[in-house]
């Protein structure tokens, strides 16, 4: 178990060395070239140009890393001693590496070119379909069971990958959204990561937990320099990347065998702790699809409607709102592990109510006028 902690430690502290180090360097050709943000629009909460290109560090910190660190032969299996069990572990994580490097290098050519010269939302959305295609249907990464919520356990093939598909242009699309406040994007993702990564672990799956602990590491690197006030911004080749890869993982999450796991663990069901981690940017982007919606607005429209929006205009920054929100996401998440032992359905009701309660209590809460 030790030379498996070691790899994931190797490949985070690696994952933030690479973004560390090379950061600076981008930041300074991004404003040579011109390359940045300006704060022209009202909803914009910057006052200065900032250059939008950070996820090219981010992606190609994920990728060094990850590659660098993979686990190989018995490190995959958990030093398992059955050839049997060890050759079906080495595939399944063979398997995993090679379609997501593909997803992620594709996105990420799509996020680099949306963040420089634009992307029709046509296109891009047809790239979205080729990258879930990948993801869910060659690569087999989708859930296929909702582990007795709503009384439903195995899902039929078809509804399976129809489902997959949702959750993970929902996530990808999540993430982009919140992407609107120093350091939030990057917090809530290092969050998700790092906990996805931990069950995983714990799990006994060394090679995706690896991929959650790299992605942390990239992060935070990347929140030395997005931090308030932000040097830079993910933009679209970071966002794309980070909900890309915390879709995997939550949806392997739900997915996985939790036969390893600590046994208090194992009675938390799997898809409410998938979402409990991401409360926020799924609750952030139902709420703000339905308000746009019930506008007459276009849902990809953007405004100054979003939960970080709010609390902004109560004052409390963007160093006291990203805090405010990394609080709310792991509360969430500590609160499925209180629920563990109850009814999934029950469950869900709780963690629902409690999670839309707590992101609308902003909205009930009148702004202080100024004198």
């Amino acid at each position: 178990m030790k030379q498996h902690g070691y790899i994931l430690l190797s490949g985070f502290l690696t994952a933030f060395v690479v973004v560390l180090l090379t950061m600076p360097s981008l930041i300074k050709v991004a404003r040579m070239k011109h390359l940045v943000d300006e704060p022209t629009e009202e909803r914009k909460l910057h006052q200065r140009s900032v250059p939008t290109i950070g996820g090219i560090i981010i992606f190609a910190a994920i990728i060094f890393s990850y590659a660098l660190w993979f686990p190989q032969g018995a490190l995959i299996g958990l030093g398992e001693t059955g050839f049997k069990e060890l050759y079906m572990a080495m595939g399944a994580a063979y398997k995993d590496l090679k379609f997501i490097l593909a997803a992620m290098v594709l996105l990420f050519f799509i996020g680099v070119k949306d963040d420089i010269i634009g992307f029709s939302p046509v296109k891009k959305l047809f790239g979205h379909m080729i990258v879930g295609y990948i993801l869910v249907v060659m690569g087999g990464i989708r859930i296929q069971s909702l582990h007795g919520i709503f009384g439903i356990y195995e899902l039929p093939v078809e509804f399976s990958i129809a489902f997959s598909f949702f959750v993970y242009v929902v996530l990808v699309n999540a993430f982009n959204l919140i992407d609107g406040v120093d350091g939030l994007a990057g917090g809530i993702g290092l969050i998700a990561s790092v906990t996805y990564g931990i069950w995983l672990y714990w799990a006994g799956d060394v090679a995706l937990a690896l991929l959650a602990f790299v992605l942390s590491g990239a992060l935070v690197g990347f929140l030395v320099f997005n931090s308030h006030p932000a040097r830079i911004f993910m933009g679209d080749s970071g966002s794309l990347i980070i909900g890309a890869i915390i879709a995997v993982l939550a949806m392997k999450v739900v997915d996985h065998d939790t036969s390893r796991l600590p046994l208090w663990l194992r009675t938390v069901p799997a898809p409410l702790f998938a979402m409990a981690v991401l409360a926020y940017p799924l609750v952030d982007t139902f709420r703000i699809f339905i308000y746009r919606s019930s506008k007459g607005v276009s849902p990809f429209a953007a405004d100054k409607n979003h939960i970080h929006h709010r609390l902004m205009a109560h004052g409390l920054g963007h160093r006291g709102t990203t805090m405010a929100l990394y609080a709310y996401s792991i509360a969430i998440t500590a609160l499925s592990l209180i629920t563990r032992d109850i009814h999934p359905n029950k469950g869900l009701m709780v963690l629902g109510v409690t999670a839309f309660v707590l992101a609308m209590l902003p909205f009930a809460i009148p702004l202080r006028r100024n004198p």
